[in-house]
């Protein structure tokens, strides 16, 4: 590749993502953010469409008769936290490092592959290139990724960019909120009457500590549950009639959250009602072409324990992109530059190897 092509190209991108650093654009406030990407995409002549604050373009020989590649990412970010030194809205750059609001989760993958997207804009490809900037990723919003993907045909593929220090993601966890209750009988607390829900309560909580699931996965293990909230009673001297508990199930690909559902509710007394089977577990098979491209390219595979777009995204998915998860929701966020160059290096590698080839010899 050209080195003074490749280098501008990668200035872009990082200049790309300074604008960004510098806007705010919490979950269900990215407008500007949303319009600085639009007007990035204008000044490369590249038609977009925008529903809400999700941007999406394609390739410019896109053809219905091709099969379809969506590069995904994000641009909205979570509030900053009260340890930042720096401030969280200005891009700072130093020693090789780019500080800022968003600038690791998910700032650099986000410019990293649009960069890769524009690389490939107008060649005459065998795929169909689709690029979409994600909104409300942070809280899994009904506006985000899944309020567009009626507007794109089905894809062989997804690239969902996060950092993950450019390893592969070839499971993710999905995420099973449950609303329980724990039905007893109110009476005076004085006079040993009732049943005590509190109790009952305990009961099934002692239960969820100890409980296993019966199937795990190769690369995320077993499921985790735990309870997370209690909320019982009103007044001291009257023992509760109902107990109210949350319960966080993190799911791996070896369960759909319907599955999970049911085999925790067979042991548990409360009474269960899961919030959304919206947020699955995902997961590519061994014999996936991306997989055989992770080979030839010696990316590391593993299964990440973070939830992303992916949980939302109807067909085979991977999650790779430049900077670390450590850093990210982490006060002074930053990613190095460094790292941005070489995503957008390997993402070109990635998609070039997958497009160019119907098999990768072993």
């Amino acid at each position: 590749m050209e080195n003074t092509y490749l280098n501008n190209l990668k200035m872009k991108a990082i200049n790309l993502l300074k604008e960004l650093i510098a806007i705010p654009s919490f979950s269900k406030e990215e407008h500007k953010t949303a319009n600085a990407i639009g007007n990035f995409l204008n000044r490369e002549s590249i038609e977009f469409t925008r529903i809400g604050n999700n941007i999406i373009a394609f390739n410019l020989h896109f053809d219905d008769q091709n099969p379809s590649i969506l590069l995904n990412s994000h641009h909205d970010t979570v509030k900053p936290n009260d340890g930042y030194t720096n401030n969280p809205f200005e891009a700072i750059e130093q020693n090789g490092k780019l500080y800022g609001l968003g600038s690791n989760d998910a700032g650099g993958p986000l410019v990293s592959l649009l960069a890769s997207f524009l690389h490939f804009y107008a060649k005459e490809i065998p795929y169909n290139l689709i690029f979409i900037a994600s909104a409300e990723e942070e809280i899994s919003g009904k506006n985000g990724i899944s309020s567009v993907l009626e507007h794109i045909p089905k894809c062989e593929l997804a690239i969902v960019g996060e950092p993950t220090q450019m390893k592969l993601a070839v499971a993710e966890k999905g995420l099973l909120v449950i609303d329980a209750i724990a039905k007893g009988k109110a009476g005076h607390a004085a006079r040993n009457e009732g049943e005590n829900a509190i109790y009952k309560a305990m009961e099934d909580i002692l239960k969820i500590k100890n409980f296993k699931f019966k199937k795990s996965s190769n690369y995320l293990g077993e499921n985790k549950v735990s309870a997370t909230v209690i909320t019982a009673g009103q007044q001291h001297n009257v023992v509760p009639e109902s107990c109210h508990f949350t319960v966080d199930v993190r799911v791996t690909d070896a369960y759909s959250l319907e599955e999970a559902f049911e085999e925790l509710k067979s042991q548990l007394d409360a009474t269960l009602t899961a919030r959304s089977f919206r947020l699955q577990s995902s997961f590519i098979a061994d014999g996936h072409k991306m997989m055989e491209v992770a080979k030839s390219l010696g990316l590391p595979k593993y299964g990440s324990p973070t939830l992303s777009d992916q949980a939302l995204i109807p067909f085979d998915s991977v999650k790779i992109g430049p900077g670390d998860s450590a850093r990210s929701h982490t006060a002074d966020e930053f990613i190095e530059l460094k790292e941005i160059e070489d995503g957008i290096e390997t993402y070109i590698q990635i998609l070039e190897k997958y497009m160019n080839h119907q098999k990768i010899e072993k």
